[in-house]
């Protein structure tokens, strides 16, 4: 079986994210901190106290106690005490960060405190995600589902201090939580989504998108995913191209693709094994949809992945 039957379990399976947490500012007084820009994304929460988030190109933002952010591919950015910090004097947030914190001005019990993260995906897949979100989510504690994020970061606040074997792979798995969570409040928040997020809402594209992601291997018409949907053909292709950026029939090919490609890379199924699994009757028609998609045939695609890994070929 390919894939996860579920649009967001498919994505994060090729995403396949890796989570890192930290440092965190603990700050008081006049101050401000830097982070460096980051491939991917970054996120993190305000568990004491507010602070202003300042993106280059992007109008200061106010967080307060409870609120979560995640940026996508970001620039430097700063968080402050005030909306006028100087980016240029702001305290450098690095590696370095005694006990994973780093404290700016005296401890004092009305500090802030922000804890920041990263999510780092595999580089061939990251734009399955970055490109259908905006530069800046913020989930705000008055959000329904900032209660389900408060109870997974406090989690995550646990396995840290505890230190514990197995602690990497259990915030691995904390992270995905998470990041789907805020993707969840992302959809809600919006109305509208876009892309596979569409699958979020519970509309006719919605029910399209999850029946078409359950059953990869069958042999969807434009007639059947417009019923699954309870819509006219014409109003489905419509609708589904304005929210999704591609025809449904296209969407299904390129998603084919890209689960393929990432078995292929991955050796986790033969060429004909994934001619099945992607809803095509031959191994020949299935290269030839993969060909006109990718530029090459399968077996080439996974001669040159294989061979970027190391790994030496085997039959297909």
């Amino acid at each position: 079986m390919l894939g996860f039957r579920d649009p967001v379990a498919d994505a994060i399976g090729l995403l396949r994210p890796s989570t890192s947490i930290g440092p965190s500012v603990q700050a008081t007084g006049e101050w401000a901190a830097r982070f460096d820009g980051a491939a991917h994304m970054r996120t993190g929460f305000v568990a004491r106290g507010g602070c202003w988030l300042l993106l280059q190109g992007h109008e200061p933002v106010r967080l307060e106690r409870g609120d979560y952010y995640l940026l996508g591919n970001p620039d430097p950015y700063v968080l402050s005490g005030t909306p006028t910090a100087d980016p240029r004097s702001a305290v450098r947030v690095g590696g370095n960060a005694a006990g994973g914190v780093v404290r700016i001005g005296p401890e004092a019990e009305d500090d802030t405190y922000v804890c920041d993260g990263r999510f780092t995906f595999e580089d061939a897949n990251a734009s399955v995600l970055t490109d259908i979100l905006p530069r800046l989510v913020v989930v705000p504690s008055t959000d329904p589902r900032a209660r389900h994020l408060a109870l997974v970061c406090e989690l995550l606040v646990v396995e840290l201090e505890a230190d514990a074997a197995g602690g990497p792979l259990v915030l691995n798995h904390l992270g995905q939580i998470m990041l789907v969570h805020m993707l969840r409040a992302h959809a809600s928040r919006t109305g509208r989504p876009v892309g596979w997020l569409c699958a979020l809402n519970d509309d006719g594209i919605g029910a399209a998108l999850r029946a078409m992601h359950a059953d990869m291997a069958h042999s969807w018409t434009l007639r059947e995913l417009a019923e699954a949907g309870h819509m006219s053909r014409s109003a489905f292709a419509r609708t589904f191209k304005e929210r999704v950026g591609v025809p449904p029939l296209e969407y299904l090919i390129q998603w084919r693709m890209s689960l393929a490609r990432d078995a292929l890379r991955h050796g986790t199924l033969s060429i004909p094994e994934l001619a099945s699994a992607t809803g095509y009757r031959s191994e020949s028609a299935f290269s030839t949809a993969f060909r006109r998609v990718v530029g090459v045939s399968p077996a080439r695609f996974r001669s040159r992945a294989r061979s970027a890994a190391g790994v030496k070929a085997r039959p297909a």
